[in-house]
């Protein structure tokens, strides 16, 4: 990302004028604007309007890509790939470390750009830019153990020479959703670029910015300015292209479209990683720190306004400590402050439409009609802004309510007592889903033995999300119908890599020799494994 002029509006703002319509003004520096969409591929003549859901400002008139773009954009990156695939691991991991220190250098512009398009809170952008950070220099620390050839056992001792080798896979296509629209878009095309792949982007048309600038301080680094393409326009239509043409599909939104990217792809054999839906559970023991627990279920059920993959919705507390757990949590969210600024104020930002408005409000209308109590919050509010909807909690939710298996990505979560441990479990377990899971208990060992039994890609003890999604060593991913892969870790960067084996016999063929007869070669044959069996020989 080039300098800020010293005349632009701070941070690149450009404020509506207070004493007309604040809708009339950009939310954007319109030359920020057109500096990011140049990185755009974009011929169709068309045009889309992004609107800020902290103000309902327009942010940015973003030009709509075809399919001949997407066509183009893959040319592009397959030219770029093939000498890119050839460059040394030390080049590449001099790079990433490059990229974890611009990031952090313009964290403050990125985080401007990530609370326009999605209304979050600055707190909540900040996240965005440390996991952006951190998985750049895991991947620059780590690239070359995951990559690096590495020599297995042959069939026959010193005589035959086995390697593994990492292949990348060629193209890899990501779709990224609004929700976190700079790390979700960035953090998956990292190591597939790190992996010597290319990639073809189509960011979520409500979010295009936050990754745009990113990917400016990508090219800045170093990295070659065609290895990252972006194309913007509906996911049905730029989307479906991209999966008729990836090498492997990164898809992160729901599981009904992850289903059928999954079914597309599959069609021409093309692996997927895919991050979907989530009904995400929060065990509560008994001999639980509430004072600890109240806190993590703050983060966990509102950060982002609840519209988090791995966010909690469903809160299931032991009886024995249930009356004082609610009193404490009820008293913090209370304290919760929302805020449309961009500086620290807030606890919690927007939601990010009126899509997300109305489903929010239907699934708590629709508990409360059938006998659900609302604790605290409740109610939308748009003094603060038009999309703002407050942290809210629910007692009394049954099957019969939409908001008991569905997941509402927002600020909305049940809470359920339980008996024994058993039965926690197995409610937790309920469902279709299995994303992330919680556990507060002061026995930590109790806690990793329960963690065994949810059925769920990632399980924190006495946190919410946080210790499992920003431990990068560690894959993240879902289970079930939360679905398949894991970004993160030494799988995150191998799922965009085909294993090959190389093998080089020496000397010792692998059939008779011409003089030996097949009866006595397979005797010595039959000999030697034995040998082998009883020297410990795998």
């Amino acid at each position: 990302m080039s300098r800020r002029d010293p005349s632009a509006p701070e941070h690149g703002r450009l404020p509506a004028d207070p004493e007309h319509d604040a809708t009339a003004a950009f939310a954007v520096d319109p030359a920020l604007v057109r500096r990011l969409t140049a990185g755009l591929r974009a011929t169709s003549g068309e045009a889309e309007t992004t609107y800020a859901p902290f103000t309902g400002q327009p942010i940015a008139t973003l030009p709509v890509s075809d399919t001949g773009d997407v066509e183009d954009a893959f040319a592009a990156a397959r030219a770029a790939q093939d000498p890119w695939s050839r460059t040394d691991l030390s080049h590449r991991s001099a790079l990433l470390l490059d990229l974890h220190d611009a990031v952090l250098d313009h964290a403050d512009d990125l985080m401007d750009l990530v609370q326009w398009e999605s209304g979050k809170a600055r707190k909540h952008a900040f996240d965005e830019v440390l996991h952006v950070a951190l998985t750049a220099r895991y991947y620059g620390r780590t690239l070359a153990r995951h990559l690096t050839t590495r020599r297995v056992p042959g069939v026959y001792p010193l005589f035959t020479q086995t390697r593994i080798n990492r292949v990348p896979k060629g193209v890899v296509g990501i779709i990224s959703p609004w929700n976190y629209p700079l790390t979700l878009a960035i953090s998956d095309g990292i190591p597939a670029v790190a992996a010597g792949n290319a990639v073809v982007h189509k960011p979520d048309g409500q979010t295009p910015l936050s990754a745009l600038a990113a990917i400016e301080l990508f090219r800045e680094v170093g990295f070659p300015a065609s290895l990252w393409q972006v194309v913007n326009g509906p996911g049905p239509v730029i989307g479906g292209a991209i999966v008729e043409r990836a090498d492997h599909v990164c898809f992160t939104g729901s599981t009904a479209t992850g289903r059928r990217v999954a079914a597309q792809a599959a069609e021409r054999l093309v692996s997927t990683s895919l991050e979907l839906g989530g009904k995400n559970p929060m065990l509560v023991l008994a001999d639980a720190n509430l004072d600890r627990a109240a806190e993590g279920a703050v983060r966990a059920c509102f950060s982002s306004a609840g519209q988090l993959c791995v966010s909690v919705e469903r809160l299931f507390v032991a009886d024995a400590v249930y009356d004082r757990f609610v009193a404490k949590l009820v008293k913090r969210i209370g304290r919760m402050t929302m805020s449309a600024s961009l500086d620290y104020d807030g606890d919690m930002g927007s939601l990010v439409s009126q899509r997300q408005l109305d489903t929010v409000s239907a699934h708590v209308a629709d508990a409360v009609s059938k006998g659900a109590r609302v604790l605290t919050g409740g109610r939308p509010r748009p003094e603060v802004g038009p999309y703002f909807y407050e942290p809210t909690l629910l007692e009394g939710v049954s099957p019969a309510m939409d908001c008991f298996a569905d997941e509402t990505f927002g600020p909305v979560v049940s809470l359920y007592r339980f008996g024994s441990e058993g039965e926690a479990i197995d409610r937790a377990n309920a469902g279709s889903y299995g994303l992330n899971a919680a556990i507060y208990t002061r026995d930590v060992a109790r806690g990793r033995e329960l963690a065994r039994r949810i059925k769920a890609g990632s399980v924190n003890i006495n946190e919410g999300f946080a210790a499992t999604f920003a431990s990068l060593e560690a894959p993240m991913g879902g289970m079930r119908e939360s679905g398949i892969g894991r970004r993160h870790g030494a799988e995150g960067i191998l799922r965009y890599t085909e294993t090959q084996a190389v093998a080089n016999q020496r000397l010792l063929p692998l059939s008779a020799p011409r003089m030996v007869s097949d009866a006595a070669f397979q005797k010595t044959i039959t000999a030697a494994l034995r040998v082998l069996k009883k020297a410990g020989r795998a």
